[in-house]
């Protein structure tokens, strides 16, 4: 797509920097004037003893882990040795962080039992509980996972719904680049009439077509709902008419709070809270097609992707692990850590209906994040994709217990 001249570019991007730094303050010619000092927020984890750990039993396949600690290994290896990641109050460097995994798979491929596994971990690792969202430990978990869209690389009365790549005009922002007390924080927005403004929301996304000219279309798919809940899944497969499939995944946000629409339909008393889940909202909007508007645009986060080879990858560039692979709130856990979980999974029949509830526990790895994945209580498992998949990932809703795992600073150094 064209663009404007390098040099109106140039001058734009001057602008956006002049106009940001006055909307933060930062060349502000008032008196200084005395801050009272930031409350100190307790850590997500708190360390345990690792007697604490009474039982890590794991009800998954051996390979599966391994092929999740490889990918977390691929991660951690890009990055500096050097860098520091939080546990708690403690930090470890990512050679340790390393240390601890490549210890801990060393370990897994002895074939040790359930009794020798727990003893290796006592003794050698240190153990760091999420505080939950009350501080006693209770997490909140959901799932997700891979779904899979018809849809076309053409426009047609059958498909006419777009799957956008990031637009050209979406800017994000580092705000720690023009001030130290802005660490951590990022802005998405646009520049238009020598203003930076919010990026559009999904109602002008969806409804007003503002990004025509704007962003390429990977494809277009047969279903606007489908759409709403890929864009919430993070990626996943479109089959294409033509007999080709495509890969797309999570490329950027338009920066816009997520917004749940399962809240809204308890909130309006249209599905009872204890019915709640994804196949619930599907069978909602199906049957009152007139509020799928309303509904869907009550969310203003819009999700734009790329086309990449091979399955879903997280926050830290990863291929996900089906089981394996857990979404956890990107500012408080130290990515590519090893973690155990300890929650619920469904039981199902063989018509692929949930007959129940069973206790699951595992070692997962921390690879990824999401919007509405917020805070010491809140993680989410990624399933996979098929039908179980999306029948755990669409009514898991479960509390459980999440721990992470790092290898003790005198063991390896």
């Amino acid at each position: 797509m064209s663009g404007p001249p390098i040099h109106c570019r140039t001058v734009c991007r001057g602008r956006i920097v002049l106009l940001l730094l006055m909307c933060l303050g930062v060349l502000s010619s008032c008196a200084v004037k005395t801050a009272r000092p930031p409350a100190v927020e307790p850590p997500p984890l708190e360390r345990l003893a690792a007697t604490r750990i009474a039982d890590v039993s794991d009800d998954m396949t051996t390979d599966s882990l391994d092929h999740a600690i490889f990918q977390s290994l691929t991660y951690l290896n890009r990055i500096s040795p050097d860098r520091e990641f939080s546990y708690g109050n403690d930090r470890y460097t990512t050679a340790h962080v390393i240390r601890s995994l490549e210890t801990f798979r060393d370990f897994l491929n002895t074939s040790p039992s359930q009794t020798a596994l727990t003893d290796f971990i006592r003794r050698r690792y240190i153990l760091y509980r999420s505080v939950g969202s009350d501080r006693s430990g209770n997490v909140l978990f959901t799932g997700y996972y891979e779904p899979f869209l018809q849809g076309s690389r053409d426009k047609s009365e059958q498909f006419r719904f777009p799957v956008y790549k990031t637009p050209d005009d979406l800017l994000s922002i580092d705000l720690s680049l023009f001030s130290p007390r802005f660490k951590g924080e990022r802005i998405v927005a646009r520049y238009a009439n020598d203003q930076v403004l919010p990026y559009h929301d999904r109602r002008s996304i969806s409804e007003k077509w503002i990004l025509e000219g704007k962003a390429d279309i990977l494809a277009w798919v047969n279903d606007r709902v489908d759409l709403f809940f890929l864009q919430i899944q993070g990626s996943g497969k479109i089959f294409l008419d033509t007999g080709d499939i495509i890969n797309v995944h999570y490329d950027a946000t338009n920066g816009h709070p997520y917004r749940s629409i399962g809240k809204l339909l308890i909130d309006e008393e249209k599905i009872p809270r204890s019915e709640m889940s994804m196949q619930r909202i599907r069978a909602y909007l199906s049957d009152h097609p007139e509020e799928i508007s309303r509904i869907l645009t009550y969310n203003p986060s819009y999700i734009f992707f790329s086309e990449q080879n091979g399955g879903p990858r997280g926050a830290i560039g990863v291929e996900l692990t089906p089981g394996r692979s857990l979404a956890t709130d990107r500012r408080l856990f130290p990515p590519g850590a090893l973690a155990f979980i300890r929650t619920e999974k469904p039981l199902v029949d063989a018509e692929h209906r949930i007959t129940g509830w069973t206790a699951m526990q595992r070692f997962v790895l921390n690879q990824d994040t999401g919007g509405a994945i917020t805070g010491p209580g809140r993680a989410d498992l990624y399933w996979g994709h098929g039908p179980y998949a999306e029948l755990a990932a669409g009514h898991m809703q479960h509390a459980g217990e999440l721990y992470f795992l790092v290898l003790k600073p005198d063991i390896g150094e």
